[in-house]
């Protein structure tokens, strides 16, 4: 069997192993004497799966008691409305940090129902190259939205905004692959398809005492609470994405600490920003102190050699390095389940195309 290095932005890369057991399972999994998407999600064997999950998340994220963890369908972007619809009554504004193209979609979203959206700080200016440091804040706001990792132009938080208005974040492609810190937070919501498992489902962690906040007559699959009561099983569950998203949880923890993981993370990604640093060839797109350790963007000195880089690398079996339409350039993608080795044979690769090229 051959497999690419696939540095995709999303669906991300998944172990193999996970794939591997995945696969024996779907047919008949063991427990269950039928395949895990046939199976009744009010079936015992498959609560318990249900209870795993909250079980193995909570252990391994350091969530508190006192946060519910929903497993949601409609992707992250549903979240886009879905907090504002919960969490912000009688008129209460937002504020939102603007760092790209994820926290953008919010606030319009938030716009679009009928609430105010005000951006609090913004890297617009600039291309989205940074991480803003001059955040005007609102003491009245009913919440500060920051995305802790932007995918496109590869940003990243190295750690929560200081606010004394609840936080909310948008963890979708980083979370677990370093320690978080719930504290100030009143929700924390991802998409599974970077660090967590297949497309499929949503995990929100909200704080419960936030679960009343939402209007008495908002539908009812648009409440919060209608999850967190009925433990995400108010109506079918995605349930392979959550199968999936179980045997992820057992592989992050067979890796050791979050903190262990972020160093395993720092580790590949200082391969691909040295060999930048140390070369006039390439150019990183964000700046030093705001770079993500998930998503390195990077550019030639021409459009023309970006793409001759990314054909020759997909000929190498270094796949999907292509950067995202609104940005160009060059991306690559190494999240949790991304081998150290990989990572290595593509800044060999950049080293040698350099040489060749440069």
């Amino acid at each position: 069997m051959t497999r690419f290095h696939n540095f995709s932005a999303g669906p991300g890369i998944l172990p193999l192993e996970v794939l591997e057991e995945a696969q024996r399972d779907l047919v008949d999994h063991p427990h269950f004497g039928m395949s895990i998407m046939e199976t009744s999600h009010r079936a015992r064997p498959w609560v318990e799966r249900m209870e795993a999950v909250d079980r193995d998340l909570r252990s391994i994220a350091g969530i508190p008691d006192d946060f519910a963890i929903l497993l949601l369908q409609g992707g992250a972007s549903s979240q886009f409305a879905m907090v504002p619809l919960n969490l912000l009554a009688g008129g209460a504004s937002a504020d939102y940090v603007d760092t790209g193209t994820w926290s953008s979609k919010a606030i319009a979203e938030t716009g679009k129902i009928g609430f105010i959206a005000r951006v609090a700080g913004t890297s617009r200016e600039t291309g989205y190259d940074r991480i803003p440091t001059e955040i005007n804040r609102d003491p009245r706001a009913g919440y500060l939205h920051y995305t802790s990792n932007n995918t496109i132009y590869g940003t990243q938080w190295a750690s929560a905004p200081t606010s004394d208005v609840p936080l909310v974040c948008d963890a979708s492609s980083d979370i677990l692959s370093k320690p978080f810190d719930f504290d100030g937070h009143d929700l924390v919501f991802a998409g599974a398809q970077k660090n967590m498992g297949p497309a499929g489902v949503t995990v929100v962690i909200v704080r419960r005492d936030a679960l009343s906040r939402a209007p008495r007559d908002l539908p009812t699959m648009w409440k919060y609470k209608t999850h967190a009561d009925k433990g995400s099983m108010y109506n079918t569950p995605p349930v392979f994405a959550i199968y999936m998203l179980g045997l992820m949880l057992k592989w992050v923890a067979a890796q050791g600490s979050l903190e262990q993981m972020q160093q395993r993370n720092e580790a590949k990604a200082a391969l691909i920003y040295d060999r930048i640093d140390g070369s006039g060839f390439y150019r990183g797109h964000a700046q030093s102190d705001s770079r993500s350790r998930m998503n390195v963007s990077f550019r030639l000195p021409t459009d023309e050699l970006d793409t001759a880089f990314v054909n020759e690398a997909m000929e190498h079996g270094l796949v999907n390095l292509k950067g995202h339409r609104s940005v160009g350039g060059c991306r690559a993608s190494i999240y949790n389940a991304m081998p150290e080795a990989s990572v290595q044979l593509l800044a060999e690769f950049m080293a040698d195309f350099e040489t060749r090229r440069g």
